[in-house]
């Protein structure tokens, strides 16, 4: 036997304080559908020390502050590369290429210029993983490899590497855990 209710009765039942819940019909047996939110167990990290702890939590604010950074480039490369297949001209393309390098610098350099060295080599790595391919192919690729040699021997001067692969299963398994966090809103 299904329970039913007119919209009066429904309204008149929600009004003393009781909720109508939405039923279903299971082996004969009339049951309430209750929708419940996921629920994520997880395990803290084993913190070795306190320099371990230290380390991991600011890799979580670095993550943070550079995984929006790192997908807003990774659309920007993907709808300027669509872009530039329409263009049939080399020196229009080269043109276009131009002004949406002069733009890019007048939007990001004043957020990268706020970036700490260690959200800076944080970005190196997402930009890798969101993109599949290092900060100096992307360059090369799109300005040429003059500034691309350029760009990587500016950033080895400050100890980093544009050429540098991110790889989630060895040596950036931690960043990959700290990410997937992120993203289900735990972290």
């Amino acid at each position: 036997m299904a329970l039913a209710m007119s919209s009066e009765a429904a309204a008149q039942s929600y009004m003393q304080g009781r909720a109508v819940l939405p039923i279903e019909v299971y082996e004969g047996d009339t049951l309430p559908v209750v929708h419940l939110k996921d629920v994520y167990i997880y395990q803290r990290p084993n913190f070795r020390n306190r320099r371990h702890e230290r380390y991991y939590w600011r890799t979580v604010r670095d993550v943070k502050k550079t995984l929006p950074i790192a997908r807003e480039i990774r659309g920007i490369i993907i709808e300027t590369y669509e872009y530039l297949l329409t263009i049939p001209d080399a020196k229009k393309r080269e043109a276009h290429l131009t002004a949406v390098e002069k733009s890019l610098l007048e939007q990001y350099t004043p957020r990268m210029k706020q970036l700490t060295f260690s959200q800076g080599k944080m970005l190196i790595k997402l930009v890798d993983r969101e993109c599949d391919q290092t900060g100096y192919e992307l360059i090369r690729v799109f300005m040429g490899d003059f500034k691309a040699r350029f760009y990587q021997t500016f950033a080895a001067l400050f100890g980093a590497s544009l050429k540098r692969e991110y790889d989630p299963e060895l040596e950036d398994a931690e960043i990959e855990e700290i990410i997937y966090w992120v993203e289900m809103g735990v972290l």
